[in-house]
């Protein structure tokens, strides 16, 4: 299913797709329950915004072994794990703001998971299930200057805006063979398939799971794919995930 968050004049609600391009709203929302209300729109009517509203986004760096070869690292032994703060998230259609002083920034097309319960000390992988709500796209933005000088990661992933996702959160998705891909101004950048994770999705879960509480709407961005390029003001940059759709956000100067 489907599942878009969207503005209205009483504030944000949930919607399902109900049948090509319309949208059924719902009472509630995906994480406590949810019905269906009597009201449809159009999809191209509705003001999408950010389908989940984490408490962080848990990133996973270096999980595709060309993403590795191309900023000349090893591949990890186990996750490499960071944090994304909730005020980088921003929606489909808003725009990326590049801090001119920040140096080159790039894109990092991601398939995100969405946690649907509070979740801790997982016994297993297999366990993991029980918790995913479902699937997002993510962009990982970086600013890649500072990400090198710094070392750590916390500056150069956490600026405001720069966690775009979105368009919807898709459930019931099978994770394990999705096309991952990015396009600058309509330009192939990335493209690859998340079989190739070296992390996949349940053990990633399960992992996290062991180090931090996840709370419902928290997001794991699974990483990126070798073909990560630059940003710049007037660029429009889209994330898709097959099964999901695409993410699409312009890119301003800040």
């Amino acid at each position: 299913m489907k599942l878009y968050r969207i503005a209205t004049g009483g504030g944000p609600r949930w919607c399902r797709e109900d049948g090509p391009g319309r949208l059924r709203l719902l009472q509630g929302d995906p994480f406590t329950g949810s019905r269906d209300g009597a009201e449809t729109l159009a999809l191209s009517e509705a003001k999408l915004l950010a389908p989940a509203v984490p408490s962080k986004i848990v990133a996973i760096g270096l999980n595709y072994k060309d993403h590795a070869a191309e900023r000349g690292k090893p591949v990890p032994a186990e996750p490499l794990v960071f944090l994304k703060p909730e005020t980088a998230v921003i929606g489909p259609g808003e725009a990326i703001r590049i801090p001119e002083w920040a140096g080159r920034i790039d894109h990092e097309a991601e398939l995100g998971i969405v946690i649907g319960c509070e979740t801790k000390d997982l016994p297993s992988p297999e366990a993991a299930a029980a918790s995913i709500l479902g699937a997002v796209c993510v962009n990982d933005v970086t600013a890649r200057e500072l990400q090198d000088k710094d070392v750590q990661f916390t500056r150069a992933k956490g600026f405001d805006t720069f966690c775009p996702i979105g368009p919807c959160l898709v459930t019931d998705l099978a994770t394990d063979d999705l096309a991952v891909t990015c396009r600058v101004n309509g330009g192939l950048r990335q493209a690859s398939r998340t079989s190739q994770l070296i992390f996949p999705v349940d053990y990633l879960v399960w992992y996290v799971s062991r180090v931090m509480t996840l709370r419902p709407g928290d997001i794991i961005s699974t990483g990126t794919p070798a073909g990560i390029g630059r940003l710049v003001a007037g660029d429009v940059v889209e994330i898709e995930v097959e099964g999901i759709g695409v993410l699409s956000n312009p890119v301003s100067v800040r």
